[in-house]
């Protein structure tokens, strides 16, 4: 099945794609066998099971999986797996592409992008060479363009050593492919909040540190893209829902 975007014209005119980025994303481990041999029958039960008790959607190749670890064919059955536990469950699939190769992620862009299957790639800042913002805003700009996938920007500058100011991310946040962010940057602090009160229309604002994902959720994030929640999926999803639903009593005691 292929996902089906809405599309609306923004401020300043040009089409852009909305993979409706809201809720609960599970980040999927990838398990193994004894003999070190991926185990797909595992990693579609984790699949299966996180989509039934709330995960909106799936993320596959992401750090967690330790996706810099995995052969290219193990790369291409987990993208196999989780996209047909997606489409059996109707929910969107997320996929990492990390890489300062900004020519070899538009090349995997565009293999993830022929399958029909993914919703959007999850893609950090170039990592270990920053670029710095005009440099990754140019890297971007590349991917959007060039990779024939919604986009998904990864923020997280204490893992790429770039840090990408609001107005970066509000600039990224207008190009028509570009339709969320993972939020990563440790802290809950001015700059989220600035985030959140001038981000682009449709550009969904993912939080990716679990541990200050109630605040940030409070603050008018749309979701979460959250490790633990491999182990507590039902009560990430519940925080989530307890949020946008403004039962702050409720989502505090969880």
């Amino acid at each position: 099945m292929r996902w089906i975007y809405r599309v609306y014209v923004g401020q300043s005119g040009l089409m852009k794609l909305e993979a409706n980025l809201t809720g609960l994303f599970v980040p999927l481990v990838t398990p193994f066998t004894d003999d070190l041999r991926l185990d797909p029958d595992a990693l579609a039960c984790l699949a299966h099971d996180a989509l039934s008790v709330g995960a909106r959607g799936l993320v596959a190749l992401g750090t967690t999986a330790e996706a810099a670890t995995l052969t290219a064919e193990e790369k291409r059955a987990v993208v196999r797996v989780c996209s047909a536990a997606c489409r059996a469950h109707k929910a969107p699939l997320i996929v990492g592409v990390g890489t300062n190769d900004t020519a070899a992620a538009i090349t995997t862009l565009q293999e993830l992008a022929q399958s029909g299957d993914v919703a959007a790639a999850l893609v950090p800042a170039p990592p270990y060479t920053r670029p710095g913002e005009a440099g990754t805003l140019a890297h971007f700009t590349a991917l959007a363009e060039h990779g024939g996938l919604p986009l998904v920007v990864y923020d997280i500058p204490y893992r790429t050593g770039q840090h990408l100011g609001t107005s970066t991310l509000n600039a990224l946040g207008h190009l028509p492919e570009v339709v969320g962010v993972k939020y990563a940057t440790g802290a809950i602090d001015a700059a989220a909040m600035e985030l959140l009160g001038s981000s682009t229309g449709g550009l969904a604002v993912l939080g990716g540190d679990d541990a200050v994902i109630s605040p940030l959720l409070a603050a008018g994030a749309h979701g979460g893209i959250l490790a633990s929640s491999n182990v507590r999926t039902a009560d990430f999803a519940e925080l989530i829902s307890l949020w946008q639903h403004d039962a702050a009593g409720p989502a505090r005691r969880l």
